[in-house]
């Protein structure tokens, strides 16, 4: 009979532990086991931003291929805008940590600026450094929400 008391109690401080280690754990990795969305909209420009010249807005940028750049220019991921210049990457956050993706990486147009104006140069990249926009909850989800500081050309780069 107190083996079996023995067994019970020590089986309830197991399923308590277990449950407050899984409570700390999830409360931990919870933000960190959402996508990391990177989205934004290119303009056909030199500094890839909507300006308005002579009472026309810039254009957008479509089929510009954007690239997600870490390190030594390692291509992390890839995508095209759409036809309205929009761009859209997700990660996961389990192989892309948020705070190396802020400090360490930037996205990178590699599509020549001539393509979307001819008046505009044929040689160079447009690039950008990420901020963090915010976080969303979508269920039990926290997505990260990543988008561009700011596009510069860097002319002498293709």
């Amino acid at each position: 009979m107190a083996l079996a008391k023995n067994f019970l109690v020590s089986l309830l401080f197991a399923l308590i532990a277990t449950h407050v280690a899984v409570a700390q754990v999830g409360g931990l990795l919870s933000g960190l086991l959402g996508p990391i969305h990177i989205d934004g909209v290119l303009f056909c420009s030199l500094n890839g931003q909507i300006d308005i010249i002579n009472g026309t807005t810039t254009p957008v940028f479509p089929n510009a291929l954007v690239q997600l750049r870490c390190g030594a220019g390692n291509v992390v991921s890839s995508t095209t805008t759409n036809g309205s210049g929009v761009f859209s990457l997700v990660l996961d956050p389990l192989q892309n940590i948020l705070s190396s993706l802020l400090s360490n990486c930037s996205l990178v147009v590699t599509t020549p600026l001539s393509t979307c104006n001819a008046s505009l140069p044929s040689i160079g990249l447009l690039q950008s450094p990420l901020q963090l926009v915010g976080k969303t909850l979508v269920g039990l989800l926290s997505t990260v929400n990543l988008g561009a500081t700011g596009f510069q050309l860097l002319p002498n780069l293709i």
